[in-house]
């Protein structure tokens, strides 16, 4: 099972100076090859596809958010869910038994794939997208001026 990381990362100023400096060169680096050297050691080439997330990465630090890294195959804990959408644990819960997000159960433990949570996000957002379109034409077929 895939782990997110134990905690998010936040940056303390200094290292927000960095990674905006670090994320000003990679930005115009997009597509060149990125090593890294460690202490002296020998140069390691880093894959292409490291460059967009690194750049990523670096930019948040920059701004000083906290920063933490779930692969998309990830199983979370109900608790873990919960942090993510930013709403609490028993209503997650409610939201897993009303069938709205995939879940299992490990024993007596539900998890939720990292996928099936990205699922429900993109299909909230769409229909929440969709309402808010449904009222401005409303409001433009009945003259309110917005």
């Amino acid at each position: 099972m895939a782990k997110i990381l134990e905690r998010p990362i936040l940056p303390t100023k200094d290292e927000s100076e960095l990674a905006a400096e670090a994320s000003r060169h990679l930005s115009r680096a997009k597509d060149s090859e990125l090593r890294v050297q460690v202490d002296g050691g020998p140069a390691l080439r880093l894959p292409k596809s490291v460059n967009q997330l690194l750049y990523h990465l670096l930019t948040e630090m920059a701004q000083g958010n906290a920063v933490t890294l779930i692969p998309i195959h990830a199983e979370l804990t109900t608790q873990e869910a919960a942090d993510y959408l930013n709403v609490s644990r028993p209503y997650l819960i409610s939201l897993l038994d009303a069938g709205k997000i995939r879940h299992h159960k490990v024993g007596t433990h539900r998890r939720i794939k990292f996928s099936d949570l990205q699922l429900y996000c993109r299909t909230t957002e769409a229909e929440r997208q969709r309402m808010m379109d449904d009222l401005a034409a409303q409001a433009q077929e009945l003259g309110m001026g917005y």
